[in-house]
């Protein structure tokens, strides 16, 4: 009986070790943000306090910059919750990734890129990972040593280069050379074109969308 009992002890322990934190700017109140955790009761936080472990590090116009888990995302007045990364010692399912659309409708997630945190924008309609100077530069890609490709912008056509990312990783699955596409125009999110997207079954049901690795 003891045994029996030690032993769900354990799954308890380690079920609640695997599940990844969740955080959900739900509003902005003068210099504070109120944050959702674990879909718990909105806590308005300050910069430089912290709530359950997520640590708010700046607030701006409609979005707030929070340290989860050691790792810095960026929140968005209605987007859905975003998550800590799993660390490297973390046994996450290597095959799945499970996503929640905002209000808005659109698939936003932190991730990164050669070991880089960004916030991404699932783009089907993308042929690959497309990203901005700004972010290349930021995460330390050599874009213009690429192939220049001309490129059409709401401001007309401008020069971008083909790259060739070391990493590409949402939660737990990294993906190795992916191709992406590095443009001079600023841009608000990395977008998760199927470069990256083409190795994942995709199922959608409702606002959740399911990414199963092909291979």
């Amino acid at each position: 009986m003891i045994s029996r009992l030690f032993l769900l002890l354990c799954a308890l322990v380690l079920t609640g070790a695997v599940q990844a934190q969740t955080v959900v700017l739900s509003g902005i109140l003068g210099s504070k943000a109120l944050l959702v955790v674990d879909g718990g009761p909105p806590k308005s936080v300050a910069v430089g306090q912290s709530h359950q472990g997520v640590t708010l590090i700046g607030l701006q116009a409609g979005q707030a910059t929070v340290e989860i888990g050691g790792a810095r995302q960026t929140l968005r007045l209605g987007d859905g919750p975003v998550s800590a990364p799993p660390s490297a010692g973390e046994a996450g399912d290597q095959r799945r990734i499970v996503l929640h659309a905002g209000s808005n409708g659109h698939f936003r997630t932190p991730g990164q890129i050669n070991g880089r945190s960004v916030t991404f924008l699932v783009d089907t309609g993308a042929s690959v990972v497309g990203l901005s100077a700004a972010d290349a530069d930021r995460i330390g890609i050599n874009y213009k040593a690429g192939q220049p490709v001309q490129m059409q912008t709401a401001n007309g056509s401008t020069t971008g280069w083909i790259v060739k990312l070391s990493s590409v990783r949402l939660g737990s699955v990294e993906i190795y050379d992916v191709e992406g596409i590095v443009s001079p125009a600023p841009m608000p999110y990395v977008l998760l074109g199927n470069s990256y997207l083409t190795r994942f079954q995709m199922t959608r049901t409702n606002d959740q969308l399911v990414l199963e690795r092909r291979y």
